[in-house]
């Protein structure tokens, strides 16, 4: 009787048992997978994270910021200027900058004419603003030679968000 009541009560628990026991490892090693994988997933997503902070800053150290759009056209010109004066350009005229705005983004448009003795003013003033900090972007550009006088002109872009003008015009 004893042979009957190990093979029907005993063996059948134990087996409950021992499948419970392998449920139990297997739930254990699929919550161990899963945190391997979440873990590594959140080194990749600081990473990206990290990468998208450095690009923002990017993006925003090459833009112009201001509260207005006035302020921001009046930046843009003083910058345009003081690269021209820093390059030894003897700046004649400005003209009132031209603004659009379009899809969150302002673009200033400042035009510029100047005049120089030396032509190789004219290549360091270009080159001062291709590393210029917020980007000026050269759209159109002009020089003629009168005797020993370079005259030129340049229109030369800008960018700002317009969500940083807080709403201001």
């Amino acid at each position: 009787m004893s042979a009957v009541f190990v093979v029907t009560q005993i063996v059948p628990a134990a087996q409950v048992l021992y499948e419970s026991r392998n449920a139990t490892i297997q739930g254990i090693l699929l919550a161990v997978e899963r945190e391997v994988r979440l873990i590594e997933d959140s080194l990749v997503w600081r990473d990206r994270r990290i990468e998208a902070e450095v690009q923002q800053a990017k993006v925003e150290s090459q833009i112009f910021s201001g509260l207005t759009i006035p302020l921001v056209e009046a930046n843009l010109q003083q910058d345009l200027s003081n690269y021209a004066r820093d390059s030894g350009l003897s700046v004649s005229a400005t003209r009132l900058a031209d603004s659009i705005q379009a899809n969150g983004w302002l673009m200033v448009s400042q035009e510029m004419s100047f005049r120089t003795d030396d032509a190789s003013n004219t290549i360091a003033f270009l080159k001062l603003l291709e590393s210029s900090q917020p980007r000026l972007l050269v759209r159109d550009f002009s020089l003629s030679r009168s005797r020993n006088q370079y005259n030129g002109s340049i229109t030369a872009v800008g960018f700002a968000e317009t969500t940083s003008l807080g709403g201001k015009q």
